[in-house]
């Protein structure tokens, strides 16, 4: 029985990561409709484009983070970085160049930034979950 009881705390606080994790994604998607929805201006939409093409190059051209948290001489890996690089720039930079040319409110503006910055978070915490379940698993 005390066996049993050795994994739960590990089950309950992985639990509450995802939780958190679809928390903050949740409330990315929402920030993101939201700027469209309460500007009645679907223009911001764009920015979806690039968060679909976000995490193509790693799914395409990397087989694990540990590859592009390190310098390589892999052109594909080089290749991965530059393209990932220029899709998050891209996120930001389509709701500033909509904004400079008057085409969204800084409103839109914010929450689109913020809704980016979530995202990001949330990528951030989703990595940090999987390095941690690899230290796990060796225990």
């Amino acid at each position: 029985m005390m066996a049993d009881l050795q994994g739960y705390p590990s089950t309950c606080l992985h639990t509450g990561e995802l939780a958190l994790l679809a928390i903050l994604v949740s409330g990315g998607i929402v920030l993101q409709i939201l700027a469209c929805a309460l500007y009645n201006n679907w223009w911001p939409m764009l920015t979806v484009i690039m968060y679909v093409l976000l995490p193509m190059p790693l799914l395409f051209f990397t087989g694990s983070y540990a590859s592009l948290l390190s310098e390589s001489d892999n052109g594909w890996v080089n290749a991965t970085k530059f393209l990932t690089g220029a899709s998050a720039i891209g996120s930001i930079a389509i709701p500033a160049i909509l904004k400079h040319a008057g085409i969204i409110g800084w409103g839109a503006l914010a929450m689109e930034l913020s809704s980016y910055f979530i995202f990001v978070l949330a990528i951030m915490c989703c990595i940090r979950m999987n390095d941690d379940d690899d230290y796990y698993r060796f225990l």
